[in-house]
C-alpha cells in the first residue's frame, strides 16, 4: 500500500531546512511534500496489501491455473509424439502451439504469481526483469501468432486440398514454425537493443512505454494476427455455407432422381436382369458421390466451428489487455503506470487463460486427441495406436 509515513518524514526535514535556510528553499516544499509527485515517482502503481487469507486463495488458483496449463500442453506433446496417427505435418502447428503456452507456465507464470502475492511489487532485480520481460513477450506472442498460421493452414487445407503441399511437407512446415518464433523474437530483441527501455523503478517492472515501441509490439503480437484470424474464420465460414447450401440443393434433386429410379423399377417389375442391374450401377454411383460430397460439408463446417470458437476465445482473452496496453502510454505517459495494479494483473492472467484454453479446445473438436488424453490419462499406453486405428476406420465405415 502506498506509504504515508515516508512523507511525513519528508515534510519534517524541509521545514528544517527553511527555517535555517535561505526563502529558496521555501518554494521546494509544496514540490516535495506533494502526493502527486511521490506518486509520479513510485510510477504511479499503488501496491496492494493482501491479508494471509487472501494470499492463500489467490495462490491456490493462481497455481491451479499454472498447474492445468502445464497438463494441458505436455498432453499435446506426448500425443503427437506419440502416437502415429497424429504425427503429421499439419499438427505439428498443434506442438509449436502447445511448447508457446507450456514456456508460459512454466517460465513466466511462476514470476508472476510471486510479484502477484506481494501485492504487485517486483522482487528479482533488474536484471533478471528484462530477461522476464523478453521471455513473457516472446512466449505470449509464439502463441498468439501459432493460432494466426493456423487459421491460415487451416483455411487452405479446406479451399485448396489437393494444390496445397504444405500439410503433406514437414520441411516447409518446420520454416513455417520458425517463422513464427522469430518474429516473436524481433518483438523481444528492441528493449536489449538499445531501441526502447524497460522499466524498472521502485519495485516496478514494467516493459518499455515508448510510444512506436508499443504500436510496433501491439500491431505485430495481437491486432495483424487477429485481424488474420478474422479473414480465415470468415472465408472458412463463407465456404461452409456456400457449401452447405450446395449439398442441401443437391440433395433435394438426388432425392427426386432416386425416387424416379426406385418407382421405374417398380413399375417395370418384369424388367430383364441386365436392365436392373444398370439401374444399380447408377445408384450405386449415386451413393458413393453422395457419402464423398457429406465428408467434404462436414469437414468444412467442423473447420468453421473450430476455427469460430478459436477466434472467439482468443478475442475475449487477450483483446482487454492489448487495448489496454495499447492506451497505457498515451494516458500515463513513457516512464509510470497509472492503471490500477489489480487491474492490469486481471486482464494479464485472463490473457494467460488463453494458453490454459488452447490445447483442451483442439482436444474437443478432434476425435484422435480426445481420445488419446484418456488413454495417456489412464495410463493405458500399450496399443493406442492399434486402438485408434480401429477407432478411425469404424468412423469411417459409418459416413
Amino acid at each position: 500500500m502506498f506509504n504515508t509515513s515516508g512523507i511525513e518524514l519528508t515534510i519534517h526535514s524541509i521545514i528544517s531546512e527553511v527555517i535555517n535556510g535561505t526563502v529558496q528553499r521555501w518554494y521546494n516544499v509544496p514540490v516535495t511534500i506533494s502526493p502527486t509527485a511521490m506518486w509520479n515517482e513510485s510510477c504511479g502503481e499503488q501496491l496492494l496489501d493482501f491479508g494471509r487469507p487472501e494470499k492463500m486463495v489467490i495462490g491456490v488458483m493462481l497455481a491451479i491455473i499454472t498447474a492445468i496449463t502445464v497438463m494441458g500442453n505436455t498432453l499435446v506433446v506426448i500425443a503427437v509424439c506419440v502416437v502415429k496417427k497424429l504425427r503429421q505435418p499439419s499438427n505439428y502447428l498443434l506442438v509449436s502451439l502447445a511448447v508457446a503456452d507450456l514456456s508460459v507456465a512454466i517460465v513466466v507464470m511462476p514470476f508472476v504469481i510471486v510479484t502477484d502475492l506481494t501485492g504487485g511489487k517486483w522482487l528479482f532485480g533488474e536484471v533478471f526483469c528484462n530477461i522476464f520481460i523478453g521471455m513473457d513477450v516472446m512466449c505470449c506472442t509464439a502463441s498468439i501468432m501459432t493460432l494466426c498460421v493456423i487459421s491460415v493452414d487451416r483455411y487452405l487445407g479446406i479451399t485448396r486440398p489437393l494444390t496445397y503441399p504444405v500439410r503433406q511437407n514437414g520441411q516447409l512446415m518446420a520454416k513455417m514454425i520458425l517463422g513464427v518464433w522469430l518474429v516473436s523474437a524481433s518483438i523481444t530483441l528492441p528493449p536489449f537493443c538499445g531501441w526502447a527501455k524497460n522499466v524498472h523503478t521502485a519495485g516496478v517492472c514494467l516493459i518499455s512505454q515508448d510510444f512506436g515501441y508499443t504500436i510496433y509490439s501491439t500491431a505485430v503480437a495481437f491486432y495483424i494476427p487477429m485481424l488474420v484470424m478474422l479473414v480465415m474464420y470468415y472465408k472458412i465460414f463463407k465456404a461452409a455455407r456456400k457449401s452447405g447450401a450446395k449439398h442441401r440443393f443437391m440433395d433435394f434433386a438426388r432425392q427426386e432422381c432416386l425416387e424416379t429410379v426406385a418407382s421405374e423399377a417398380l413399375r417395370m417389375h418384369g424388367l430383364k436382369p441386365q436392365g436392373v442391374a444398370e439401374e444399380c450401377v447408377t445408384l450405386s454411383r449415386l451413393l458413393s458421390r453422395e457419402r464423398r460430397n457429406i465428408s467434404i460439408f462436414k469437414r468444412e463446417q467442423k473447420a468453421a466451428t473450430t476455427l469460430g470458437v478459436i477466434v472467439g476465445v482468443f478475442a475475449v482473452c487477450w483483446l482487454p489487455f492489448f487495448i489496454l496496453s495499447t492506451a497505457r502510454p498515451f494516458i500515463c505517459g513513457v516512464e509510470c503506470s497509472c492503471v490500477p495494479i489489480w487491474l492490469e494483473r486481471t486482464l494479464l492472467w485472463l490473457g494467460y487463460a488463453n494458453s490454459l484454453m488452447n490445447p483442451f479446445i483442439y482436444a474437443f473438436f478432434n476425435r484422435d486427441l480426445r481420445s488419446t488424453y484418456r488413454d495417456l490419462l489412464r495410463c493405458r499406453y500399450r496399443n493406442i495406436n492399434r486402438r485408434l486405428s480401429a477407432v478411425g476406420v469404424h468412423e469411417a465405415l459409418k459416413v
